[in-house]
């Protein structure tokens, strides 16, 4: 499973929604880790993506992470919402999960069923 090597694939009736909750200044590697965890999923193929920036936040810290014009360099929330399979799901899992590790960042992750409706790419 790579990239774009199996060309389009349907993904359509029930399949998996992973949710990452880190924060904007978790890094792996020295790069952003909402970066490397997008980057990684894009790498084995996974059919979407998508990296979300929040405006505030608090989880098992109980810190306040907020939005504030006069606090640019705020850590804020980032969620990374990954949509496959569960065959695929599982699969970068374990890729999640050495990547969360190496990180030390805290964070949350979510897994959830998901009924696809419709998933197709754009006409060119």
């Amino acid at each position: 499973m790579a990239g774009d090597s199996e060309g389009p694939r349907r993904l359509e009736g029930r399949n998996k929604l992973l949710r990452v909750f880190i924060g904007e200044l978790d890094k792996v590697d020295g790069k952003p880790l909402h970066d490397a965890i997008m980057h990684a999923a894009h790498g084995q193929g996974i059919a979407g993506v998508t990296v979300l920036r929040g405006v505030g936040a608090y989880g098992a810290s109980s810190r306040l992470h907020t939005a504030r014009v006069l606090r640019l360099s705020e850590d804020l929330p980032i969620v990374v919402e990954i949509v496959d399979s569960e065959e695929h799901i599982e699969t970068f899992l374990k890729t999640l999960h050495r990547m969360l590790e190496q990180s030390g960042c805290g964070g949350l992750v979510t897994l959830e069923a998901v009924e696809v409706i419709r998933y197709f790419p754009r006409h060119s």
